[in-house]
């Protein structure tokens, strides 16, 4: 186990509470002790887990945070980095309260930002393939589809599991983010994702074994396929608006833009030139044709070869080495 003496900087651990009053004394109790403050985050639990430990613990690092409305599990760890700042930490590490978290990944968690090498590290389940068969279906089901889809919207193309809350991160990301933005509930670490893309924080993923007890899992796959759609879309354009229009402008640039005005107007030309041949019976000339299919192969061309360069534009200095 590493010590107080491994680590230079203050270690802050953030746990969002709710109905997890039979777990959170186990969970605190595995705390190694080079961490420097646990704080406790009672989302108005109606199990009153707060209340529960500062009755039951006597570790003098623990602090509870009480919500006055139920924010979810996104508010909570909000609120918890706020507490976490103010109290000085550099590096702040959000764990859940149900015991399904293995804390001896924590130095793991911990050392690409300690070597600043990384702004924000995030567990990944899905490295071990041998275990997955260890998780619940509907979750394997639900973030594989996440996974693929985070990695266009995000620009993280080399990050998995992205809803993952095993999670820390530099203090100093803070600044460049609006917590007041990020989504409070169910969206959250796959938001946190989206806004660490928008100031080109770097991410990395940090293998974990997984780890499933007898839970049920609160994953909706209807309600999934609904409303996420809406809020990766808008996200997906502000990111590419903001990597490269506002803050860049370069090949890839041209490759987007030129690439999907070609497409669209392949799409619409040929639509167009197919309906009209359909509803007379003439068939289109053969340079009518090649007006249609010639934009659509050159666009769909320069739309991979704008993939291949975000692929390769993911952050790679962290914020702190900006400064």
């Amino acid at each position: 186990m590493a010590t107080k003496m491994s680590f230079n900087k203050t270690i802050a651990v953030v746990i969002p509470c709710y109905k997890v009053k039979k777990h959170i004394l186990k969970v605190i109790d595995k705390l190694p002790e080079y961490i420097d403050f646990i704080i406790v985050i009672d989302d108005k639990c109606p199990e009153e887990t707060g209340k529960f430990v500062e009755k039951e613990c006597s570790d003098s690092r623990v602090k509870i945070v009480y919500n006055k409305v139920n924010m979810g599990v996104g508010g909570a760890t909000k609120n918890g980095y706020r507490s976490a700042h103010d109290l000085g930490a550099d590096i702040i590490i959000k764990i859940d309260g149900d015991d399904q978290m293995d804390t001896t990944n924590i130095p793991k968690l911990i050392k690409p930002i300690q070597e600043n090498k990384a702004d924000y590290t995030k567990g990944n389940r899905f490295f071990y393939l041998s275990e997955l068969k260890s998780m619940p279906s509907i979750r394997l089901f639900g973030n594989s589809i996440l996974s693929m889809i985070n990695k266009g919207v995000r620009g993280y193309w080399s990050i998995t599991d992205p809803t993952n809350g095993f999670t820390a991160l530099n203090s100093k990301v803070l600044i460049y983010i609006s917590l007041d933005k990020i989504e409070n509930r169910y969206f959250f670490e796959s938001d946190m994702l989206f806004r660490l893309a928008t100031c080109r924080a770097v991410v990395q993923d940090i293998p974990m074994h997984a780890k499933y007890g007898d839970e049920v899992s609160n994953l909706s796959i209807w309600k999934t396929a609904i409303a996420f759609p809406l809020k990766y879309l808008p996200r997906f354009f502000k990111r590419l608006f903001y990597t490269y229009v506002l803050r860049d402008f370069n090949i890839g640039t041209l490759h987007l833009i030129f690439g999907t005005i070609f497409l669209i107007f392949g799409v619409i030309f040929g639509s167009i030139v197919w309906i009209k041949s359909i509803q007379t019976g003439v068939a289109a000339s053969t340079g009518t044709i090649m007006i249609c299919v010639l934009p659509v192969i050159l666009g769909f061309q320069m739309l991979l070869s704008f993939i291949s360069h975000d692929m390769h534009n993911q952050p790679k200095v962290p914020l702190n080495q900006l400064d």
